[in-house]
This record gives structure tokens, sequence and C-alpha cells, in this order.
């Protein structure tokens, strides 16, 4: 099992609440360890963010506790039906923090009677602390880079895509397998777009490193874009595999090299973002523009291919697929250049 800094991260925000609760002697500091555990986060703006609604939140759950204790007492059925309206509050207000606000809300109505006031108020303030504990841990222990992270996450997916199309071209790979492998791709793309909203939300101090940062998340979206489009036809090649293999042979021929060298193309830039490729932009450019025509030239054959041979629609959507593939890795092409020309220094990756 694999430990990540979060895991760490959570432990010591339980020892820094136990630590303060006992320093400011509050009674059950263990609801400030609760309170940790829930406000933990990956990264340090997340974590500004859901501090403020988890503020919120318990502000509102405590505010509902006290007045339906005074009011109706803390009968269990009590206690759930003010379980239920503090949700319904916390989701017309659009409050994502809602377990947290429930917690707080069980914890005050259980408080005992005497003295109630005072000890609702000690125990809103004891979850308050686990909360600002975490945020505190989140402060001192900085999120990983996840430029790097980001950037190997897509290399790592789309040499997937590639090998398995590479695979799948030479009529080499069992139905059952590339068809789990689809999926477990498609997976993987979730967490790809997770670790992508991270980065997306790391903060920059300096003006210039806005801009830079700016530049590198369209360049990463557009990585992901093509990464997808590369693996549209990856599923087209298995789901058209009959349609495909009624072509004429040097249709066939010609169609399984364009995708070839595409395919070359994008391994190529990925290399050349990080430096492991010599850039040759004009001459990519030209590529991409022969590739395209030679692509309308086969569109042009295949309408000539009478329709009782093959499903026309099926290879007309995935030769549509290809020239969307030869466009995007085109723009990726200008993005990357653009970059390694003006602000060569803004790229910050290491996978050594």
């Amino acid at each position: 099992m694999k430990l990540g800094a979060r895991i760490f991260k959570t432990g010591l925000a339980v020892v820094l609440a136990l630590m303060l609760g006992e320093l400011f002697h509050l009674p059950s500091p263990v609801f400030a360890a609760i309170s940790a555990v829930f406000a933990i986060q990956p990264s340090i703006y997340r974590s500004y963010l859901t501090i403020l609604e988890q503020v919120q939140g318990n502000v509102i759950g405590a505010i509902i506790a006290i007045v339906f204790v005074l009011l109706f007492g803390n009968h269990f059925l009590i206690v759930g039906l003010a379980a239920i309206i503090l949700i319904i509050i916390n989701l017309k207000l659009k409050i994502d923090t809602v377990s947290l606000s429930v917690v707080t809300l069980i914890v005050i109505m259980e408080t005992p009677q005497d003295e109630f006031i005072t000890f609702a108020i000690l125990r809103f303030a004891t979850i308050m602390l686990g909360i600002l504990s975490a945020f505190i841990i989140n402060l001192i222990f900085l999120p990983p880079k996840y430029e790097t992270k980001l950037y190997t996450s897509i290399s790592d997916i789309t040499n997937d895509i590639l090998k398995w199309t590479r695979i799948t071209n030479h009529d080499a790979v069992d139905h059952t397998l590339i068809k789990k492998e689809l999926e477990l791709l498609k997976e993987q793309f979730i967490h790809v777009e997770q670790i992508y909203l991270f980065y997306k939300e790391e903060r920059t101090f300096l003006k210039k490193n806005k801009r830079g940062k700016i530049r590198k998340v369209v360049i990463y979206r557009q990585m992901i874009t093509t990464a997808k489009k590369a693996l549209e036809i990856l599923r087209k090649l298995h789901h058209y595999q009959y349609d495909f293999y009624q072509l004429p042979k040097n249709i066939r021929e010609q169609l399984l090299s364009v995708i070839s060298h595409l395919n070359n193309n994008h391994e190529h830039l990925l290399l050349r973002y990080i430096g492991k490729a010599v850039q040759v932009h004009t001459e990519e450019m030209e590529e991409y523009v022969a590739k395209r025509n030679e692509l309308l030239h086969l569109f042009g054959d295949m309408q000539k291919i009478s329709s009782e041979q093959l499903t026309m629609d099926h290879m007309l959507q995935f030769m549509a697929t290809i020239l969307d593939y030869n466009e995007q890795l085109e723009k990726l092409e200008i993005l990357i250049s653009s970059l390694q020309q003006y602000h060569r220094e803004e790229i910050d990756v290491d996978v050594s």
C-alpha cells in the first residue's frame, strides 16, 4: 500500500488538534481530532476554500442545534429532524461540507442540559479548533509540485493508448482484453483530470509566473484533449474492426500508415516538451497539412466503394476522428513550439 502525503498530513492534523485541545483545556478534544480529519485537503487553495465553507456550515449547524434543543429538547427523533433540515439548508446554499456540519449538530445536541449554552459554545469551539489545525498543517506542509505529476500522468496514459493502438493495428490482440483496457484507460483519465485541476489551482505569486502558468495550463489541457482523441481512435478501431477489414487493402494500409505516423508525432511532441527531442516545427506543420490532404483524398476514395460492402457510416466516423486527431496534434504542436521559442525557462518538469 502506498502512503501518500495526505495520509501523513491527516495524522499530524489529528495530533495537533488533540494537543491544542489539551492545551486550552477543552472538554472532549476528540471532537477537534474528528473535525481535523474532515478538514484536511490536498492543496492550500482547496484548504482555503474548504475552511470558509466549513465555518459557514458549522455556524449554521450550531445555530440549528441550539434552537432545536431550546425549543424541543434533544430526543433522538428531534436530532434526526434537525439533521435533515441542516442538510437541506446546506444543499440550498451549495455548501459541500455537509458531513462535518451534521457532526457539529449532533455533538452540540447531545450536550448535557445543565449549562447547555456554555457547553454548546465550547463544543463548537473544539470543532473549529480541529478545522484550524488542519489548515495550519496544510500551510506548513506544502503540497507536491503537481506539474511533474501531471506531465508524467499524461505521458503514461498516452503511451499506453499508443501501445494498444499499434497492437490493434496488427490485429494481434484479444477482443476481451482490449475491451477491459479501454475501460481502464477511461478510468485513468479521471485521475489525470483530477491532477490537472490540482495543478490549475496551485497559486503563483509573481506576475511573471502567473502568465507562464496560464500558458502551461492551456498546453496541458490540449495534451489531455489530444490523448482523449487518440483513445477515441483506439476505441473505434476496436468497435469497427470488422468494417475496417472490409475496406480494400490499399485504403486500409494507407489509413494504418497515417495513424502510425500521427502516433509517432504524438510521442515526439511529449518528448519535445521536456527537451528530450529536437524541435522541427516547420517540418511537422507541413506534415500535418500533408496528412490532412491524404485523409481527404482517402475520404473521396471511400465514397466510391459500394455501401453493400461495409457499413459506410462507421468508416466515415472513423475517418472524421482521425482528421480531428490530426487537428488536435497540430494545435499542440503550435502551443509547444511557441512556449519553447519564447518561454523555455518556464517549463518545470523533472522526469529524471
